[in-house]
């Protein structure tokens, strides 16, 4: 006795493949907005509103994946169903572009610390890791806005590696002047 095996293959129906293109698009979309390369704009550059990027590519990714997955639990083979599957895409579509419209205007607008600049140097305190001679430069480490920042640093009188010392005057982004602290 002989067993013969068959092979099946599953096919897919064309409305879940056009339907899984569109919501596949749509990521990609989403993907690159929230990267920030905005490739379109389908309002004022400046106003952000409910038509924004990541509002249409989320509203195209969860309808067609939506549409997809209706689509194939109904076996949608005739226009009626393909219909309901579009409304179940619609009913995933909408809520999720509104929270793609508010997740991305949040990270827009989200308050930041300003960029330090060189008058944030006055007043911190640090330690000198290379000593700072009379008539030259040493080099000095400071926190600034928490993070460590190596500088070369003048004194009046000189300073030995390992003391604390005090910024008194940014003299350049890089220079300082310091007293002992």
């Amino acid at each position: 006795m002989t067993l013969h095996r068959a092979a099946t293959v599953q096919v897919v129906a064309t409305g879940t493949l056009i339907f899984l293109i569109i919501g596949g698009a749509g990521v990609g979309v989403l993907a690159l907005a929230l990267l920030g390369t905005e490739l379109f704009h389908f309002s004022h550059p400046g106003a952000d509103g409910p038509v924004s990027l990541e509002a249409v590519a989320g509203f195209a990714g969860a309808f067609g994946f939506g549409a997809a997955i209706v689509n194939e639990l109904l076996g949608a083979r005739t226009p009626g169903m393909v219909a309901a599957a579009v409304a179940g895409g619609a009913v995933a579509a909408v809520p999720t572009a509104w929270v793609a419209a508010r997740m991305s205007r949040a990270a827009r607008t989200m308050r930041t610390d300003p960029t330090p600049t060189r008058h944030h140097l006055v007043g911190a305190l640090g330690l000198v890791v290379t000593p700072i001679p009379v008539d030259g430069y040493g080099e000095v480490r400071v926190r600034v806005a928490g993070q460590p920042v190596k500088l070369n640093a003048r004194a009046d009188r000189p300073i030995g590696m390992g003391e604390q010392i005090f910024v008194v005057e940014a003299l350049s982004e890089t220079s300082v002047h310091v007293e002992t602290y």
